[in-house]
């Protein structure tokens, strides 16, 4: 098993982090502009989500790294959960 899983080792896949989401209308998309804020659903200090290809794989808190953002894993999905997400 472990020779046919080398195979896909240097598969990239791509990983987004969300801090949150909002829902606006039209009229406040287009009502946008330099410096405004758009207010998210998810509260200051609530884990951010982190997605491989659009499915949910953990949870965790935003650090800096070498003056980049970077992401602390603090929950991650079980291997189950992940495959049921596919699905």
């Amino acid at each position: 098993a472990k020779h046919s899983l080398d195979i896909i080792l240097d598969v990239t896949l791509q990983v987004t982090v969300e801090v949150g989401r909002a829902r606006m209308t039209i009229q406040d998309l287009l009502q946008l502009g330099q410096g405004s804020v758009v207010e998210l659903e998810k509260l200051a200090g609530e884990p951010l989500d982190v997605y491989v290809n659009g499915k949910q794989v953990a949870r965790g808190e935003a650090v800096i790294v070498n003056e980049k953002f970077g992401v602390r894993l603090t929950d991650i999905i079980s291997p189950e959960d992940r495959v049921e997400g596919v699905g």
